[in-house]
């Protein structure tokens, strides 16, 4: 068959795929923070993090020449991507594994926190099927040193010190799920998915995962280390009627996206997503945290990690307002009443899940019922409750109001 053009059928299969342009992602979690820069700590703040940061750089490479040893190579890590019909936002992980390892796997936090990273890796990555073509300068971070190649215009992309990649994708792609394949060389490619939200989409839901949809005991430091660590990933339990009140929302907003943001590393991103999944939480993006020291910006602070990710989320999708979901064992009412005070008309409501006694006290006490922290104040209907039926009673008749956005 012939087009108009006279191109048969047969020579438009031997086209050559057009590549996806990327490039590195500059957000504004990049750069570090007034509070997080080294240089405007003091004397001793700075030579503990330096003293903190070398410490880590002899660990990686004591435990890369222990992975190189026992013949162990690089392997990516994927993580969920999200975007719009114009761009995506991809994030992975290189790091060293053994040759029949692979992820995606419950397992217990340990594990994951054990992950050795494999530095300055080269992914070749696709979007169905098609390639991306990357433009990186150099081969290091923008905290590092300038690397010694030249800028680099090729089908692949170099992970940075830690082993992370994180592209901005340019592209027109239809809303939905579509798929993320990565490579390294040596092993077969792996897949995660990458959500497609679309423009007519006008509410999102951002939630917090600790103590908000898993119970974890946060404010009880040996107990939250417990649960991610060494708690059997099966039996992690869901706080009561969370998921039936985000798959609610989603019923009131069809296009929803959810995000779900946590303090926790990118080391168990795997068992958390398992999580999601297994306990009927609509699947979404998940935003985690680098808990790698880095020279310039060290670890960003719990609060702080999340109010970055959600003024960036505020920023990819200027023209959506967000139901913000926390609970109030950490810092969640301050940080989402500075969220609302930031962007004013953005926020469309605030649900705070209240813990018990029993979940702050590290001696399980039960008798009372105290909010460990004010709720937020602000001009935003603000939610409270101590499972998901509560906060149900309340804020759906409320968002149900809100449908004619």
């Amino acid at each position: 068959m012939s087009m108009p053009d006279g191109t048969t059928d047969s020579q438009i299969d031997d086209m050559p795929t057009v590549p996806i342009p990327a490039r590195h992602a500059v957000t504004t979690f990049d750069a570090a923070s007034s509070r997080e820069r080294i240089e405007l700590k003091p004397p001793l703040v700075r030579a503990a993090r330096r003293g903190i940061t070398g410490a880590f750089g002899l660990w990686a490479h004591a435990a890369t020449a222990v992975a190189k040893k026992l013949d162990w190579f690089p392997r990516v890590n994927p993580y969920v991507g999200y975007g719009t019909e114009e761009y995506s936002r991809l994030i992975c992980r290189t790091v060293y594994a053994p040759e029949r390892s692979e992820y995606g796997r419950a397992t217990r936090g340990i594990r994951g926190m054990l992950t050795i990273p494999a530095s300055h890796v080269q992914v070749r990555i696709r979007i169905d099927e098609t390639p991306l073509e990357t433009v990186q300068v150099g081969d290091r971070e923008t905290y590092d040193r300038p690397g010694n190649s030249p800028d680099i215009d090729s089908e692949y992309a170099i992970s940075d010190r830690s082993g992370y990649l994180d592209l901005l994708a340019d592209h027109h792609l239809e809303p939905g799920i579509h798929k993320v394949s990565y490579r390294v060389n040596g092993r077969k490619p792996v897949t995660s998915h990458l959500y497609t939200i679309p423009s007519s989409a006008k509410v999102g839901v951002i939630s917090d995962v600790d103590d908000t949809v898993m119970i974890t005991q946060a404010p009880v430091p040996w107990k939250a280390a417990w649960n991610l660590l060494f708690l059997d990933p099966f039996k992690r339990s869901s706080v009561p009627g969370m998921s039936v009140l985000f798959n609610k929302i989603a019923d009131l907003f069809p296009d929803a996206p959810f995000f779900y943001l946590s303090t926790s590393p990118w080391n168990v991103e795997g068992s958390i997503r398992h999580f999601i999944a297994n306990h009927g939480f609509p699947e979404g993006p998940l935003l985690l945290r680098d808990l790698d020291p880095r020279p310039k910006s060290f670890v960003p602070s719990g609060p702080q990690h999340k109010l970055e990710f959600a003024e960036q989320l505020m920023s990819d999708f200027p023209d959506m307002k967000f139901i913000l979901v926390g609970d109030d064992g950490q810092r969640d009412p301050t940080t989402y009443a500075t969220i609302a005070r930031r962007y004013p008309g953005r926020v469309l409501a605030i649900a705070i899940r209240q813990l018990t006694p029993r979940e702050n006290s590290p001696f399980g006490m039960s008798t009372g019922l105290t909010a460990t922290q004010p709720m937020p104040v602000t001009d935003v209907p603000v939610f409270v409750g101590t499972t998901g039926v509560n906060l149900m009673k309340t804020m759906l008749p409320y968002l149900a109001t809100q449908l004619d956005l």
